[in-house]
């Protein structure tokens, strides 16, 4: 009974710290703006399949995608097992599912096989971001922690699976000698070519056993509580981020509804207007991270940081500033820091620094070529690219700084109706000019209207 209670407090402890830090994660997406992503709700659900189940932008890769099935093969399947692992312990039993038979040492064969399988990839994971030293997972944004953060999850998941395989190795053959409580259950493909490095000694055995035992479900109870506080959080949120993605084709941009009005009037003034007085325009685009949307905010939660929007994007090729990977980390980061001062005051009070500026430079903004590399190649359909623009549009409408060049430009739309600096009565003269140059003016000024 001590033993079921220990495992009881441990469970209970873990469960609500998790719940705890889960509700603060959903509390700060909620702070973004509302946004309806609920329509064709079909096309959705096939989305989130493909790409959050299948993996399907993940082998656009194919070493680090194969090896990234493999580690989300044995996280999803093997922790099956900790289904027995809780009963067992809640109950004071020993494999609980043994009735099944033979699909029971299928089961636990089959874990086994993957346990080492995630080893195996993980070792992998580990060199080459260590040994190798990929460029992407060592740029200027990956600064310590978050190389440090990478390695612990991937030590974390060797040691777990370790774990799992030692006390399956002394669970054989405490089974083979006949201990009491240690049902003959279970197939050992892997497990039973480690036991040669075991003790003969039934009761160290034992003590070997209880010992994986115990650190192989507190193990995964602390790492739960560690997957809040890392970029691993994308286990749980690439599903609802997948299914809430925009289906719209790439390269189009929304408006802010009063500015789209503004527009229609000035390009048809007989336009019909909003009955009664509209509202003042609110902020335009974002300074912060409270006027991004809910979906921007959980990317920034989803993102995993592999880097592979940073190594697709065009400025950030050619010596840019530019990483949007760091778009992403440090909306998170800032985030973070908002919902602190939200833990500490109850509600938000005003720190004097924002997304833009202490985090985000425009120098970064400006480089964007808005090519849409970076959302193409996201392996859970992050879009950077949305936030860079709602913070480059805060940027023109609310601080007028913008490139000189662009202020030209501007300027000219603004009074010409068109980025070129001519008037719009004298748009169509190139025609008359083209036509009257010799050669037939027909001829002349269809061939040029072709081009």
């Amino acid at each position: 009974m001590i033993s079921q209670l220990a495992f009881l407090v441990v469970l209970t402890a873990g469960a609500w710290l998790f719940t705890a830090n889960v509700r603060k994660i959903r509390r700060n997406i909620l702070l973004g703006r509302d946004l309806d992503r609920t329509d064709r709700r079909s096309e959705r659900w096939l989305t989130m399949a493909r790409v959050a189940l299948g993996q399907s932008k993940m082998v656009a890769r194919p070493v680090a995608g194969i090896l990234h099935i493999l580690v989300y093969a044995g996280f999803i399947i093997i922790n099956i097992e900790v289904l027995e692992i809780l009963i067992d312990g809640l109950f004071g039993t020993h494999r609980v599912f043994s009735f099944m038979g033979p699909f029971y040492d299928l089961l636990i064969g089959s874990f086994e096989v993957l346990a080492l399988l995630v080893i195996v990839a993980c070792v992998v994971f580990l060199l080459r971001r260590n040994l190798i030293r990929l460029k992407r997972f060592h740029q200027a944004e990956m600064t310590s922690w978050p190389r440090s953060d990478a390695n612990i999850i991937l030590v974390t998941e060797i040691v777990l699976m370790s774990l799992f395989l030692t006390m399956n190795a002394a669970d054989y053959l405490l089974q083979q000698a006949g201990s009491a409580h240690y049902t003959a259950a279970g197939a050992f493909p892997v497990s039973q070519w480690i036991t040669g490095w075991l003790p003969a000694n039934e009761s160290t055995l034992a003590g070997i056993e209880r010992f994986c035992w115990w650190g192989h479900i507190i193990g995964i109870l602390g790492f739960l509580n560690y997957i809040p506080y890392s970029k691993h959080f994308h286990v749980f949120l690439s599903f609802p981020n997948t299914w809430y993605t925009n289906l719209e084709p790439k390269g189009g941009f929304t408006s802010p509804e009063d500015i789209a009005r503004e527009v229609k009037l000035m390009v048809d003034p007989s336009a019909p207007q909003p009955e009664g007085e509209s509202a003042p325009p609110g902020k335009f685009g974002a300074s912060d991270v409270q006027d991004l949307t809910w979906k921007q905010l959980m990317d920034a939660y989803s993102c995993t940081e592999c880097g592979r929007c940073t190594s697709a994007c065009p400025a950030n090729i050619t010596g840019k500033k530019l990483s949007p990977r760091k778009i992403m980390m440090d909306t998170r980061d800032r985030l973070e820091a908002v919902g602190k001062n939200i833990d500490r005051n109850g509600t938000f009070k005003d720190d004097g620094k924002s997304l833009l500026g202490d985090h985000i430079s425009p120098e970064e903004l400006w480089a964007c070529t808005t090519c849409n590399a970076c959302v193409d190649a996201c392996p859970v359909l992050i879009d950077p690219l949305s936030i860079i623009v709602d913070l480059r549009r805060h940027l023109v409408m609310e601080q007028s700084s913008a490139p000189t060049e662009l202020n030209g430009m501007f300027s000219r739309i603004e009074n010409n109706g068109a980025p070129w600096a001519y008037n719009q009565a004298d748009r169509m003269k190139w025609v008359e000019m083209s036509g009257s140059g010799g050669g037939g003016g027909s001829g002349s000024g269809s061939g040029s209207g072709s081009q």
